[in-house]
């Protein structure tokens, strides 16, 4: 049952479940009441995804396990059961990227993350930028992410999921190579000294492309994959703003059959690890919801997910945000200024909304992916005009109980 009282959901009536049921308070005068018994009211499943029975089997050896997606994928016909064009990366050789990077020169530094730095470069055969990463053998990702990475962009093939078009392993030197995303990260146009403030409706369609990349890993994909490290630095954008999923080196092998939940040793970015995961290293597919919700916050108050400048109280951006979004009265004020006033009061709510119930604590709380996207579609087929400053409505913030 979605958990979004303001989209419409298709899908058959789930059975009733009081201890998962999630009241709100009214946003409009259209959205359902609390306690109603229809079929649009707030409730969450949880029997897919909730830690509850079975507990996973624990693989010590993640190498192994990671190699176990290439041959399920083969096995299990890919996505949508067509695999023919996928697992085909190309080989580069050492010298055709360092004629492509200019020796890596610095004038085509583009950033730097756990794996290495990346340089933008200009393939000498086709003429076609390029974005390469470059494995630094200091770094905190290893042999293995560079595996993991490689194998997993190999099998996708996703219009919200960066493209890989091949790699190098020359000697020491690993090297992979990425289309080139021309607007670079999300992160720099949220913080970085030279950003551009992004308007509303470039903000809502980020995050929603955002949200399907994460949907197609979590439900098409098979078998399927938890990202592990969505953040805002992990999102690419193209022309016209058009996200992409990066960086997959953590990614790991989701729970299938009756497992519930996957262990393994605690990885990804402080700030947007979920807390249960966290505390005990079981990883669910609720586990890359909180991070997409944390994300989701990112990108409506234009604050980092840990920012050590601020006043301890105020550093973790949940921590933060969760009880400001318990009064309508600190909408308003959690905005980011960036966004100079112009954005639809009923929409921000919404968006707020959504966020607010991705980082629940409780990952049978959270909803699943494909709510997501269905809410975030939702605000996105409604786009902002801008005309003058909107007035505050009196309109409320969904509580959760």
């Amino acid at each position: 049952m979605n958990c979004f009282p303001w989209v419409k959901d298709s899908s058959k009536k789930t059975k009733n479940n009081n201890n998962n049921k999630m009241k709100y308070k009214t946003l409009d005068q259209n959205y359902d009441q609390p306690g109603s018994n229809n079929d649009n009211d707030a409730k969450i499943d949880t029997e897919d995804d909730a830690v509850k029975v079975a507990p996973a089997k624990v693989d010590s050896k993640e190498d192994a396990e990671q190699s176990a997606v290439t041959k399920e994928s083969k096995v299990g016909g890919g996505v949508d059961g067509d695999n023919k064009e996928k697992g085909k990366s190309k080989s580069y050789k050492l010298s055709e990227l360092i004629d492509a990077s200019d020796n890596f020169n610095m004038e085509n530094f583009l950033g730097e993350g756990g794996f290495g730095k990346v340089f933008k470069g200009k393939l000498k055969d086709t003429g076609e930028l390029v974005a390469i990463k470059q494995m630094d053998s200091d770094g905190t990702q290893g042999i293995r992410e560079f595996v993991v990475e490689m194998m997993t962009l190999s099998l996708v093939a996703h219009p919200n999921l960066v493209k890989l078009f091949g790699y190098c392993a020359e000697g020491n030197q690993k090297l992979l190579v990425y289309e080139y995303m021309s607007l670079g990260s999300l992160e720099k146009h949220l913080y970085g000294p030279k950003r551009k403030g992004l308007d509303w409706n470039n903000r809502m369609k980020i995050a929603a492309g955002a949200a399907r990349g994460l949907e197609y890993l979590h439900d098409k994909m098979n078998p399927p994959i938890i990202y592990r490290d969505l953040k805002s630095s992990n999102i690419l954008l193209g022309e016209n703003y058009h996200p992409k999923l990066s960086d997959f080196g953590l990614a790991k092998v989701g729970p299938t059959g009756t497992n519930t939940h996957v262990s393994t040793r605690v990885m990804g970015t402080e700030g947007y690890c979920a807390p249960e995961y966290a505390m005990t290293g079981q990883l669910t597919f609720k586990s890359d919801v909180y991070s997409f919700g944390v994300f989701l916050l990112e990108i409506l108050t234009g604050r980092e997910a840990i920012d050590h400048r601020r006043p301890s109280k105020d550093q973790n951006l949940v921590d933060w945000a969760r009880p400001l979004l318990r009064d309508r009265k600190n909408i308003y004020h959690m905005v980011d200024p960036e966004i100079q006033g112009q954005y639809p009061a009923k929409q921000l709510y919404r968006a707020f909304a959504t966020a607010l119930i991705c980082v629940q604590e409780q990952p049978s709380t959270r909803p699943r992916v494909s709510e997501v996207v269905k809410a975030l579609d939702h605000i996105v087929s409604q786009p902002y005009y801008p005309q003058s400053p909107p007035a505050q409505s009196t309109t409320e913030i969904p509580v959760i109980s």
